[in-house]
C-alpha cells in the first residue's frame, strides 16, 4: 500500500552563497469574460490587487485569496490556454467545514466536504472515490471540497493541520526582518497607552494581519482588536 513521505530537501535547502528565492507568486488562469470573473471572485471576499487595462486590449486583473502569499490572475491577451483548464488549483485551509460554510454564505456552489477512498479522487467528480465527510482521526491533507469558477476552472479546498517535514511558511531573512522592525514600531505606538500584555499576542496579529493583505494602520487596529478579545 503506498504511504506519503516527505521529499529528502537536504541538498535543496542547503546553504549556498549562490542561491536565489524564487517565489511563486501568481497563476493565470483562463476566463471567457473578465468582468464576469472579477465579479465571481469578488464575491469570493478575495483582494482584489490590480485591474488594468491598456490601449492594444491586453488586461489583467489580480486576486488574492485570504492569508495566501500567491495570487491569481486573469485578463485579455494573457493565455492561450482552452478557458477554463485549470484544474484542480488548491486552497489550503486549517478548517475545511469553516472554510465551505463561508464560501456558501457567499452564495457560491461549493461541494459538500469529502475524503477520498482511492489516490486521486479528489481531482475527478465522477469518481466513486469520494466519502461524505471528513477524513476519519481528521487526518492532515485528506479533507476536500471543491468549486468551479464561471468558466469552469476548479479550486480545491484541502484541510492542513499537520504539514509534512520541510513544508510551511517561507520568509528570506530580510523580508522578515523588515516585518519584524515594522511590527516593533507599531507596537512602541500601541504599548504605551494599551493596559498589561505580552506583547508576542500582538505581534502574532499584526504580522498574521500584514500577510493576509492588510495596511500597517489597518493590521495595528486588528492587533489591538485581538488583545481586546482576549482580555474578555
Amino acid at each position: 500500500m503506498a504511504t506519503l513521505s516527505a521529499i529528502d530537501n537536504e541538498s535543496a535547502n542547503a546553504p549556498s552563497a549562490e542561491r536565489v528565492d524564487m517565489k511563486f507568486e501568481v497563476a493565470v488562469i483562463p476566463v471567457a469574460d473578465v468582468d464576469r470573473s472579477k465579479s465571481f471572485y469578488t464575491k469570493l471576499g478575495w483582494r482584489l490587487d490590480a485591474d488594468f487595462a491598456f490601449e492594444n486590449g491586453f488586461r489583467v486583473v489580480q486576486f488574492t485569496p485570504p492569508g495566501s502569499g500567491c495570487s491569481v490572475q486573469f485578463g485579455t491577451k494573457m493565455t492561450t490556454a482552452p478557458v477554463g483548464s485549470a484544474q484542480g488549483l488548491y486552497l489550503i485551509v486549517s478548517d475545511v467545514e469553516a472554510a465551505r460554510k463561508e464560501l456558501a454564505t457567499h452564495g457560491i456552489d461549493i461541494s459538500e466536504v469529502f475524503h477520498t477512498s482511492s489516490p486521486g479522487a479528489q481531482f475527478r467528480p465522477e469518481s466513486n472515490g469520494r466519502v461524505s465527510g471528513l477524513a476519519p482521526d481528521h487526518r492532515s491533507y485528506f479533507s476536500f471540497a471543491t468549486f468551479n469558477d464561471p468558466d469552469g476552472n476548479t479550486w480545491l479546498l484541502q484541510e492542513i493541520t499537520a504539514r509534512l517535514p520541510g513544508r510551511g511558511l517561507s520568509h528570506d531573512v530580510a523580508s522578515l526582518s523588515e516585518l519584524l522592525r515594522e511590527t516593533e514600531q507599531r507596537h512602541g505606538d500601541y504599548e504605551p497607552t494599551a493596559p498589561k500584555h505580552h506583547w508576542s499576542g500582538w505581534y502574532a496579529a499584526y504580522i498574521v494581519a500584514r500577510e493576509r493583505g492588510r495596511t500597517p494602520e489597518e493590521a495595528a487596529s486588528d492587533a489591538a482588536l485581538h488583545m481586546e478579545s482576549i482580555r474578555k
